[in-house]
Formats: structure tokens, sequence, C-alpha cells
């Protein structure tokens, strides 16, 4: 790899490192106080997509900055952003990060709802 002149590069983790720490972002959203500031993040909200962006996204942040730091990935929006893709890199070569990964977004993202297709023809029910 060439050296570039980017910004110190976050750290290299295994996908077995990168999945413990998924894995404790994952468990630092359960934690009864994080779980009490998504929920009020999240009434305030409204289910409104702007909304969300303001009060639901940072509260998520900080939940992860929180875990992250302690493996060397800077304690800002950018260290999250640099996580983010680091697990982005693994999720096509392991299914099981690529379901963490589903797990630690659907605890953050609202559930994108596609408009139905011709409503009682038989389609497929999600379950």
């Amino acid at each position: 790899m060439a050296a570039s002149s980017q910004p110190p590069v976050p750290p290299a983790l295994s996908a077995e490192q990168a999945k413990a720490v998924l894995a404790e972002v994952i468990k630092a959203f359960g934690a009864p106080e994080n779980a009490q500031r998504m929920e009020e993040a999240r009434d305030n909200a409204c289910n409104d997509m702007g909304k969300m962006l303001q009060f639901l996204l940072p509260v998520a942040t900080q939940i992860q900055q929180d875990v992250i730091k302690a493996y060397g990935f800077s304690s800002d929006g950018e260290g999250v952003l640099k996580f983010a893709r680091l697990i982005k890199s693994y999720e096509s070569q392991d299914p099981e990060i690529a379901s963490m990964s589903g797990k630690l977004k659907a605890m953050f993202l609202p559930p994108m709802t596609l408009p139905p297709h011709g409503v009682g023809t038989g389609g497929v029910a999600a379950s």
C-alpha cells in the first residue's frame, strides 16, 4: 500500500476484532440509559426523517463513539464514519458481520417502507 497524505488511519481491525467491537456497540445500545436516550430522541423525532437526523443520529453517534474510542478510533463523527466503512468492508465477506450491521442500523434508522405494488395481489408478506 502506498503512503498518502490522508489524516491518521484508524486501527486496522481483523474481521474477528471488528465483529467483537460491533457486538459491543450493539450491547451499548441495549444499555438501559442508552435505550432511554434513544427512545426520547425517537419520541422527539415523531417519525419525521428530518427530525430523525436532528435528534436520533447525534445520540446514536455518541453511543458508538463511547465504545469505539477504546479501539483507537477518533471520538468524533469522523471516527464513527471510519468504523462504519470498516464494518461495511467486511459485510460481503462475513454474513455474521452483515447481520450484526443490519441489526445496528435498525436501532437508529427508521424502517424504510416501500409502497405496496398492487395491493391485494398475493404479494409475499414480510414477517
